[in-house]
């Protein structure tokens, strides 16, 4: 439309008289013939004859002033579409230097060379100004009617060039939106990606976890019933000895008044023979040692069946995180003994609302993966428990602390990542921080790791005594 269409020209000459024609060229007055032409379109309903286009043409008599009006359009947001430069403005510019400074400012404006000689070769000054596109030549004298189609062809250029530039600009950005588009719904599907690999690898832990659970509950009830009639019958045992002492101890006190003497001589070479008064002390240690086998028999079952919780449902209920603690360092006793030794330093804190079976496998995954942070000397790992305040209120906190190699810093921010492992192949599978972090997020708490290379490395997990009230509650601990 020619409303949208930039119609401002800059006219660059020296003489006057020059400015006078293009304006009666291209800024014609009304006459009246176009007045009668429009009112007789109104009252006969013909369509009304296309007026002349007009321009807007500001003047500008030396090179310097009319880069003044250029910059001036240009700060008031109204750029000149073309320019009318003559080639002689003495005393300033020549036309070939104006145009280069205008080109400075504004590379996008049109420009005519009006000349009716000059003192460079037209090969020169195309050469100089190395903008063929933008630059035609307008010989003096000229005919109105060129100077018409000039200003018409090049306004719309310039217009048709910024409607493209607009329209490149707007594509470029719509191009930019759909690719920062496309890179957020990669980012998503990579997230969702992880998170599904995370949660199969949960899957599959919590199989494994199952597994073995099962199996616990097998071998401690296969177990249990030997071990109980063995206890049962030990306990007897240390009766029947009880007994069979006294009556030793009576055999002795008659040993003098046993007649004949060859009788009381032979009793005595038995006595001396069997070792009785040694049998005497020896045999209540022995009974005593094998007790306490058959206990510490009993007491590994026991661990094992609260490690897995193979007798309670699985779900939230109340439970002593330090029991937890005990029967999994029963359980991973093998796996450490040789490498570090265990310090508890257990503080005054409730029992807490939970899933018993899921901290003992973040208990454990900590605690073995200390051990395995030890070097080749004997290591250290120090195992704390206490209470803290956090905004959801009162907490208990957890901490698995070792002196062995540490974490680089490059690992570090990656260890709760899903299958990232340091171990050789084989030796691990990744999962278990990663699990121990679900487990932590599930239970509403959070899992914080401090670390320095050859210093050793400290766990800290914070979980709520309470199970939040959107998850629901458990039964409350009997009295």
């Amino acid at each position: 439309m020619n409303t949208a269409t930039n119609r401002r020209i800059l006219l660059v000459d020296d003489m006057p008289a020059i400015h006078e024609d293009f304006r009666k060229i291209l800024m014609p007055a009304t006459s009246r013939d176009d007045e009668l032409d429009a009112v007789e379109a109104a009252l006969f309903g013909d369509e009304p004859k296309a007026a002349a286009l007009r321009f807007e043409i500001d003047s500008a008599y030396q090179g310097q002033e009319g880069l003044a009006k250029v910059e001036a359009s240009l700060l008031a947001g109204q750029p000149y579409a073309m320019a009318f430069v003559d080639m002689r403005m003495p005393p300033g510019w020549d036309g070939v230097e104006t145009i280069e400074r205008l080109w400075q400012v504004d590379a996008r404006l049109q420009v005519v060379i009006c000349t009716a000689f000059t003192d460079h070769s037209w090969d020169d000054v195309l050469t100089r100004l190395e903008a063929r596109d933008r630059l035609l030549i307008l010989k003096k004298p000229f005919d109105a009617i060129e100077v018409h189609q000039l200003a018409s062809t090049l306004t719309a250029k310039w217009q048709t060039t910024q409607d493209a530039t607009a329209q490149l600009n707007a594509l470029e950005e719509a191009v930019r939106e759909r690719t920062h588009e496309i890179t957020r719904a990669m980012q998503t599907l990579q997230a969702e990606i992880g998170e599904r690999k995370h949660l199969q690898g949960q899957l599959v832990q919590s199989e494994k976890l199952a597994s073995i659970g099962q199996l616990a509950a097998g071998v401690a009830h296969e177990i249990n019933n030997p071990i109980g009639y063995i206890f049962s019958n030990f306990g007897t045992l240390e009766g029947y000895l009880g007994k069979l002492f006294e009556m030793l101890t009576a055999y002795e006190q008659a040993e003098p008044g046993v007649n004949p003497p060859d009788v009381a001589h032979r009793l005595r070479g038995l006595r001396e023979e069997v070792e009785l008064e040694f049998l005497k002390e020896d045999i209540p240690e022995l009974m005593r040692e094998s007790k306490q086998g058959i206990e510490r028999v009993r007491q590994i079952v026991q661990d094992l069946k609260d490690f897995s919780h193979v007798d309670s449902a699985q779900d939230f209920q109340w439970a002593n995180l330090h029991r937890g603690i005990d029967s999994t360092l029963n359980i991973v006793a093998a796996e450490i003994k040789y490498k570090a030794d265990v310090v508890k330093e257990y503080g005054d804190i409730p029992d807490i609302e939970c899933l018993p079976s899921q901290l003992n496998q973040v208990v454990m995954n900590l605690v073995v993966n200390a051990a395995h942070a030890m070097g080749d000397a004997r290591g250290r790992i120090v195992i704390r428990t206490g209470t803290s305040t956090g905004t959801a209120g009162e907490q208990v906190w957890l901490e698995v602390a070792d002196n062995g190699s540490g974490i680089p810093p490059d690992t570090l921010a990656r260890i709760f990542e899903p299958f990232f492992t340091t171990k050789p192949v084989g030796k691990g599978t990744g999962l278990g921080l990663s699990l121990s972090y679900g487990i932590v997020q599930k239970h509403h708490g959070r899992i914080e790791v401090d670390s320095l290379p050859g210093q050793g490395t400290t766990f800290r997990v914070t979980l709520p005594i309470h199970r939040p009230a959107e998850d629901g509650a458990a039964v409350q601990p009997s009295a």
